[in-house]
């Protein structure tokens, strides 16, 4: 992915949370406001799905899509902020389950199996299996953290700093750990292989390396 398109695609998504939360605060009981939230979420999903190749999750997404439609169709929903948490808090705990399964003794991390894509598939010294290990796990920290956070404030605060919390604050620390690991791994391991950002993220949307750690 050359630096122009991640830089473009960077600024897309800001744009896209500052429209969230404004659709939220503003217009949130709105049928196309739902669509608008939704859909570009559901679409994106559906083409990494493709590009996995990965039935349940195409089929739970298809599902998904036709319930936006009818939600639309029929022109909203009663309550449509639980569906705005259980979107947020959903996607964060679906997350936390994909990493922390990749950590089960004997396999390779999330994390791991990135970094091997990156080096174009050539298997992990011992101590990036290490390092990738650890870092799986704070991911997996994280969105386990965020979930039980877009809960929390949800019940406790008004609306208005749920949408804050959702739409402009979760993106900002995603990409403030992102961009922290990348820069914080070469200053504690120097001496594993240099890979750019962009590099980094066009390997998330490649088919996964299947295979265990072990003699990696």
């Amino acid at each position: 992915m050359p630096n122009g398109r991640l830089s473009l695609g960077l600024l897309a998504a800001a744009a896209y949370a500052v429209l969230s939360h404004w659709l939220m605060v503003h217009a949130a009981n709105r049928p196309w406001a739902i669509a608008a939230l939704f859909g570009p979420l559901l679409l994106a999903a559906l083409g990494f799905a493709l590009r996995q190749r990965n039935g349940p999750l195409l089929a739970g997404l298809a599902f998904a899509l036709l319930g936006l439609y009818g939600i639309v169709e029929r022109g909203g929903v009663g309550d449509v902020n639980r569906l705005y948490v259980l979107q947020h808090a959903g996607i964060h705990f679906a997350l936390f389950v994909s990493f922390a399964a990749s950590l089960r003794p004997g396999r390779l991390s999330l994390i791991g199996g990135v970094a091997q894509r990156v080096h174009g598939g050539s298997p992990l010294s011992p101590e990036m299996v290490r390092y990738t290990g650890k870092v799986t796990r704070l991911w997996a920290g994280y969105f386990l953290a965020m979930t039980l956070a877009s809960l929390c404030v949800y019940v406790l605060a008004p609306w208005s700093v749920w949408s804050l919390l959702a739409n402009l604050v979760t993106p900002v620390l995603i990409a403030a750990l992102f961009v922290g690991e990348h820069l914080l791994r070469y200053r504690l391991h120097p001496e594993f292989e240099r890979a750019t950002l962009a590099a980094a993220v066009r390997a998330y949307s490649h088919k996964p390396v299947n295979g265990d750690a072990a003699g990696r």
